[in-house]
């Protein structure tokens, strides 16, 4: 059904797409490229919330030419009004012959309705060229405009041995250089970063972009049931980044006042056995317009959202180092399984190299 053409324009498009990426949230990233005699005439992409649609980027810059061309596009577009004028009416007043598409926009607004309105237009609408890719490319978009829930994406790194830190607790650093920038490009393209006060405490992390050039630093979460951040910590420094701290019902009112004057902003959870109702949480930030965390916690934390079913996708860091140790942390502690048979595994798995680190990812 594909030419090799259309592929390679498609291609293009998501490329121009992905170039956004952690700039767009809570819009989708979307590219588009038109084509004329066989030739890319334009092209555009959605480069930030607010700013003008990928469409009419690419057809503004073709002006006249894009009469009678091909639109190559990997999301739908648009058919109501928001931050845009929709683009379907921008796209039937340019004269556009043929619409490709790699998937329908699963927004509630749209949801098949653009492509419908191009073809009462008389324009010709091809979809599902690269869908699977372009699902991925959106998999943040697609999880919370169709669940208004955060994508969460688990990411942590481990010694060869499945250690986090040492024996002592020391944990600074377990993944190589290379793995460290992989680990801030991450912090650049999810809405927030989450962490357990343990891990504030015993580090106290920044938790901003530094080693790799930045977009913006993620809003950082703090899972504190008891209220114990330092008002000294950096998670409570504001002129780094907006801070979330998620207590629990018992947290002392004195503590809970002080952080709140220091200005981070509080959120009550629910707990059990002094955990964190992972499910309340993520309704509560979801209210927040928090489309995507980066969970970089440690074993208990990680072990919290797990058993909770709540992680979407997972990085596990391995590093060509041993710690050894009995009392040495892992990435995942919590209870655990009872039996072997009862392991939760990672799908689509796919195994790369970030110098000589194991980069191991997957889905839930």
């Amino acid at each position: 059904m594909w030419t090799e053409d259309d592929v390679r324009f498609m291609r293009e498009a998501h490329s121009l797409a992905k170039s956004a990426e952690g700039r767009t949230t809570p819009d989708p990233m979307v590219g588009a490229v038109l084509v004329k005699g066989g030739r890319i005439i334009s092209m555009g992409y959605h480069g930030e919330v607010a700013t003008p649609h990928a469409e009419t980027w690419a057809i503004q810059k073709a002006g006249e030419e894009a009469r009678g061309a091909t639109l190559y596009i990997n999301l739908e577009p648009c058919n109501h009004y928001g931050n845009n004028p929709p683009c379907t009416d921008i796209i039937i007043k340019s004269g556009i012959k043929r619409v490709v598409a790699s998937m329908k926009d699963p927004n509630p607004l749209v949801n098949g309705r653009g492509f419908a309105k191009l073809k009462r237009h008389r324009i010709k609408v091809e979809v599902g060229l690269l869908e699977e890719e372009a699902r991925r490319l959106n998999e943040v978009f697609v999880k919370y405009i169709t669940t208004k829930r955060p994508f969460v994406c688990l990411k942590t790194a481990m010694t060869i041995d499945g250690k986090i830190a040492t024996r002592t607790g020391a944990s600074r650093w377990v993944a190589s250089p290379d793995s460290l920038r992989f680990a801030h490009h991450l912090r650049n393209i999810y809405d927030a970063i989450l962490v357990g006060v343990r891990t504030v405490l015993i580090d106290n992390p920044r938790l901003d972009v530094r080693r790799v050039e930045k977009v913006k630093d993620p809003v950082r979460i703090v899972l504190d049931t008891f209220a114990r951040t330092p008002l000294k910590a950096r998670v409570a420094d504001l002129s780094i980044a907006r801070t979330i701290i998620a207590v629990g019902p018992k947290a002392p009112r004195s503590r809970v006042e002080a952080l709140s004057k220091k200005g981070a902003e509080i959120l009550r959870v629910n707990a059990v056995g002094g955990q964190l109702d992972i499910k309340e949480l993520l309704k509560k930030l979801e209210g927040m317009k928090i489309t995507s965390i980066l969970v970089e916690g440690g074993g208990e934390v990680n072990a919290s959202f797990i058993e909770a079913k709540a992680v979407d996708k997972a990085y596990f860091n391995i590093v060509p180092k041993i710690f050894g140790g009995r009392d040495a942390k892992t990435p995942v502690e919590g209870e655990g399984v009872k039996l072997p048979a009862q392991a939760k595994w990672l799908k689509n798995v796919h195994v790369d190299k970030i110098g000589e680190d194991l980069l191991v990812s997957g889905y839930f």
